[in-house]
């Protein structure tokens, strides 16, 4: 499966954006989905996951409450809506996919997933 990640870019501290990751090579709907980010000289974190039904989400605690994981099977398309930025959320951030048999499960740890889009920068000024 091939994913290809947008909706980065340059954002003040309290503000929002919503990446964006399309998915093509696949039946989207028998992938799990997950959001990774990585900041300069960091291992790279989870940040949140969505089964391949949508019906269960799972978040970093670092960004509980502010962040949004969703899904559009019809348009092989998921996204992740960030609010209340703070510079410490600036990263590469990256999409992620796994296949999964089973409609309800998620997946929280990188070495799950087995294929990567290529990444997108999101940079939060002070």
């Amino acid at each position: 499966v091939q994913l290809q990640a947008s909706g980065g870019g340059l954002v003040q501290a309290g503000g929002s954006l919503r990446l964006s990751c399309a998915v093509s090579g696949h039946t989207f709907s028998n992938y799990a989905m997950g959001w990774f980010r990585q900041a300069p000289g960091k291992e790279r974190e989870f940040v949140a996951t969505i089964s391949r039904g949508g019906g269960n989400t799972y978040y970093a605690e670092s960004v509980k409450g502010r962040f949004t994981i969703s899904r559009d099977n019809a348009k092989n398309t998921v996204l992740l809506q960030m609010n209340s930025l703070k510079p410490e959320d600036t990263a590469v951030y990256y999409c992620a996919a796994v296949r999964t048999f089973l409609t309800g499960r998620y997946f929280g740890s990188a070495d799950e997933y087995d294929d990567w889009g290529q990444g997108t920068q999101v940079t939060v000024s002070s």
